[in-house]
């Protein structure tokens, strides 16, 4: 990642507040990376398609695991694009159906 690496995690996103990005590698590890690591058991993303676009990549995955507060299991199709400069990630953007994830963490 590069040192000013742009995060934007969906819309909606439950760990995300209003229009936050988050700005570079340690503020994705303390708001995202860390997070899953304690409130979910085996939370993988399991990409199967990419698509080349010169410094922009697309990336079709799935998110698996399960949520430790609810005990209920996520597994949820996502759409990541990247964007790379000088071999670094500089741009993330996450698209999910947030409406899963709140059901999933019983936030609705």
């Amino acid at each position: 990642m590069s040192s000013k690496i742009e995060w934007r995690a969906a819309e909606g996103h439950p760990y995300r507040t209003d229009d936050e990005i988050w700005v570079g590698p340690d503020a994705v590890v303390q708001k995202l990376f860390l997070r899953l690591g304690e409130e979910w058991d085996g939370f993988t993303v399991a990409p199967h398609s990419f698509y080349d676009a010169g410094e922009t990549v697309v990336v079709e995955a799935r998110y698996t695991g399960k949520y430790n507060a609810t005990g209920r299991e996520l597994d949820s199709p996502t759409c990541h694009v990247w964007k790379l400069k000088d071999g670094k990630i500089t741009s993330f953007q996450q698209y999910i159906d947030t409406a899963q994830f709140d059901r999933i963490m019983a936030r609705s």
